[in-house]
């Protein structure tokens, strides 16, 4: 309140001041100071409370449901324990970097020297598909596209003729190229083949596997394709784990 608002209230020299007067002038004084809670309780309002508890949205109390399970679930779980990455005690005289493929136990190896690998689950060639022999990463790629190859698109007209890097490709996150062939260590998004004899001749492993894989392997890294009549190698796993495995879409895949 300003000073001449009070002034009115104020007896001036020769002038009374009358009850009514003095009752108007101690109500606007109560309205001009800030309000204790005593005093605002008996002026009929709430005291304003020093802080606010903060707004909640709707957002805030609605429950998750199924549908907003992350699909980030992990694929490792999904695999049975023999496919799932780990380390494992692999005697070998293949030099630390190189790729070995079981191709009748579904495994591939990378090497880490000290009698060490990584093994990966795959998805290998189907009856009359498998192949072997000694190849090198000729060139990778990230999402990569897909163009079946001619010999591929005899056998299934049906087939487009490309499809782009995504989600949805039967390449999944990560390619690497073998020499001049058409074949390829890739990811897919059906992540239910892997273990099994699927493919025309590439191999495969999950989004989280081949991304894991990439990482590791350089052009001209030595990709070593066993048989699949090749004898099991003695192995015995290890605790250690090479880490966690991300994200994959499942859809089905062609290769």
């Amino acid at each position: 309140m300003t000073s001449t608002m009070l002034s009115a209230f104020v007896p001036q020299r020769g002038r009374a001041f009358t009850p009514v007067a003095a009752t108007a002038a101690a109500l606007l004084l109560a309205l001009a100071l800030p309000a204790t809670p005593a005093a605002a309780q008996a002026l009929g309002y709430a005291a304003q409370s020093p802080q606010f508890a903060p707004f909640e949205t709707d957002e805030s109390v609605i429950a998750p449901t199924d549908n907003d399970v992350s699909v980030d679930a992990g694929e490792d779980a999904q695999l049975p324990d023999r496919l799932r990455r780990a380390v494992i005690s692999y005697p070998t005289k293949e030099p630390a970097g190189t790729i070995v493929i079981d191709t009748a136990n579904t495994y591939l190896y990378y090497v880490l020297g000290g009698g060490r690998a990584i093994r990966y689950g795959v998805g290998v060639g189907r009856e009359g598909f498998t192949w072997a022999g000694v190849q090198t990463i000729t060139r990778k790629a990230e999402w990569p596209d897909w163009r079946p190859p001619a010999e591929m698109i005899a056998r299934q007209p049906y087939l487009p003729r490309f499809m782009a890097g995504g989600p949805g490709n039967p390449l999944g996150a990560r390619a690497m190229y073998l020499g001049s062939t058409t074949y390829r260590i890739h990811g897919t998004n059906d992540p239910s083949t892997i273990g099994k004899f699927v493919s025309s001749g590439c191999i495969r492993l999950t989004n989280e596997d081949v991304e894991d894989l990439f990482g590791r392997t350089g052009i001209g890294t030595r990709v070593v394709v066993l048989p699949k009549s090749a004898s099991r190698p003695i192995e015995a796993r290890s605790t250690v784990r090479p880490g966690r495995q991300a994200m994959n879409i499942s859809i089905s895949s062609i290769d």
